[in-house]
């Protein structure tokens, strides 16, 4: 009899898996053992086994799509067997709210179609919305600058508008009367709603409006404007700007000019320091630009010339290019469960500095005798485990109302690979010598390169440590890694002076940083376990006591 293959959950954290390439094809006979496939995690990429013979039957998810956890991935069975009854049942329980939405809106009325209504004999021009900002849904109208009645001018500011990014002013493209305003002062309207409408005086902007409500509207005649200045309704989105970054010409001498007026000067080679504005406040406005005339102003050009050197500023061409990459499941439970850990664990931060020359000096004579070269993290991770023997509350985790105490240390290590971070594990740290704890990191790394590492490897920690220092970082905060309650951020070892008995001498310092869940851990606890752990450093002997 066929039977289902479902996605297994690999890791604790597992959600759901890619299918990173299938081993087995359809048709193809499988024993017990066989790899059908390669499945992605949010861990590492691990090989997926049948657990019966049979003929790999159905393939459902296609090499790089993901599938959740229990999801249907195959079908194996007996040769030549039947099993599109087994097919449906899996369709259908995918697809029955599906299935319901449609007959439900198969039985639903449909709605009645909106007559259009002619407005094309109507001289006017409805003002929506414009999308101000690349996150903008909907728009505040924080105050009117234009009433209704009063007549505005292409570049005029109609009204001062809140967005999700700063206040900016909404002005005109346009000349014309302000027929009608739609949304009063700290209203808001999404994009491309309609705020108002410009047009001739006595204009028959209800019908316009009407039209609008109805979605039937024709569009508006433009054929008595000419070409260049036509807007028709679709597309009569005024110009905005914000206003933080509006010159202004009151008293502190600044220039106000609105944008249109900026791109024909700009067009043109003027400089609006020396065109006069008759808008309001002495803003410039387009009529102003095309009315100016350079050589009223040459004799101030030139006095400003003598003044100071001009300076050409050159342009610069370049090509905007962007990629969308694809989030690999490890990439995704990263971000999950730190920012799980972020902001539901109250953290706190120590740090301290560590003298690391006796540290230097032991490591260098242990190289001469180790079977392994150890490192410096090496050390960090031995001290580390001392330290949390005699500090047995930071060797805790949180899980509600019950706090887990742990007699044994385990303890992460986190490595870095281009998919992204994963922290395997060295199992009772505080027992192995420096050279076996070497022996297992680097273990370890070529593993997670690789990405041969098996759940065991990189689950059941109680303390993590992140260490940055060989990329040349002085210190930092890493967030706490759950389960565990505390998270050590190692920086790099710094020569520098070191003040000692009144005497300033050259010296070697690191700088740790230890991250704490304050509902676990407290600041007094952290504190005694970094002075420990400083000892221990300061003088490694200590270590192997």
């Amino acid at each position: 009899m066929a039977e289902v293959i479902r996605m297994p959950k690999m890791s604790d954290t597992m959600e759901e898996g890619v299918i990173a390439s299938w081993i087995k094809k359809e048709g193809d006979e499988v024993s017990s053992g066989d790899v059908l496939a390669e499945v992605e995690t949010d861990k590492a990429t691990m090989e997926l086994e049948s657990y019966q013979d049979g003929v790999l039957l159905y393939i459902g998810i296609k090499e790089q799509e993901s599938v959740a956890v229990d999801g249907v991935i195959a079908i194996i069975g007996e040769k030549g067997e039947d099993i599109s009854g087994l097919l449906k049942d899996i369709e259908s329980g995918g697809s029955n709210g599906a299935s319901e939405k449609k007959e439900e809106a198969a039985d639903a009325p449909a709605p009645a179609k909106a007559e259009a209504v002619d407005t094309s004999g109507i001289k006017a021009t409805v003002i929506r919305m414009p999308k101000m900002s690349d996150t903008m849904e909907e728009g505040v109208i924080s105050a009117w600058i234009k009433k209704e009645g009063d007549q505005v001018e292409a570049g005029d500011v109609l009204a001062e508008v809140e967005t999700d990014k700063a206040t900016m002013e909404l002005e005109a493209y346009e000349d014309g009367t302000l027929l009608h305003i739609a949304i009063e002062d700290g209203g808001s309207v999404p994009i491309d709603g309609v705020i108002a409408i410009i047009g001739e005086a006595g204009a028959d902007w209800k019908t316009l409006l009407k039209a609008e409500a109805a979605g039937g509207a024709a569009p508006a005649k433009t054929e008595d404007k000419p070409k260049e200045e036509s807007v028709s309704a679709a597309s009569a989105a005024p110009e905005a700007k914000a206003v933080a970054d509006t010159p202004s010409s009151s008293s502190n001498g600044r220039l106000k000019a609105s944008p249109l007026a900026k791109k024909i000067a700009q067009e043109k080679g003027y400089d609006l320091g020396q065109i006069a504005g008759s808008g309001d406040g002495g803003r410039i406005v387009k009529k102003d630009v095309e009315d100016f005339k350079p050589s009223q102003a040459a004799p101030k050009a030139e006095a400003k010339a003598a003044e100071a050197p001009a300076f050409s500023i050159p342009s610069v061409v370049g090509e905007e290019h962007s990629v969308d990459v694809k989030v690999t499941q490890m990439r995704k439970t990263i971000a999950k469960r730190l920012s799980e850990s972020k902001f539901t664990a109250p953290h706190f931060y120590i740090t301290m500095e560590i003298n690391m020359d006796k540290a230097i000096a032991a490591r260098a004579s242990m190289n001469e005798m180790s079977p392994v070269k150890l490192s410096f993290n090496d050390m960090v991770v031995k001290a580390t485990a001392a330290a949390l023997r005699q500090h047995p509350d930071v060797n805790v985790s949180w899980n509600g109302d019950v706090m887990k105490k742990h007699s044994h240390i385990h303890i992460g290590v986190a490595m870095a690979l281009p998919e992204g971070l994963i922290v395997p594990v060295i199992r009772f740290a505080d027992n192995k010598s420096l050279s076996h704890i070497s022996a297992e990191v680097k273990d370890f790394s070529q593993k997670a390169k690789n990405k041969q590492l098996t759940p065991d490897d990189y689950t059941g920690n109680t303390f993590t440590i992140s260490n940055l220092g060989m990329f040349g970082v002085e210190d930092f905060t890493a967030i706490v890694n759950p389960p565990d309650a505390c998270i050590l951020a190692v920086g790099g070892i710094k020569e520098t002076v070191i003040v000692k008995n009144g005497e300033m001498k050259p010296g070697n310092v690191m700088k740790v940083t230890l991250s704490c869940d304050h509902r676990a851990v407290d600041g007094a606890v952290g504190a005694a376990f970094l002075k420990t752990l400083k000892g221990l450093l300061e003088d490694p002997v200590r270590i192997l006591i």
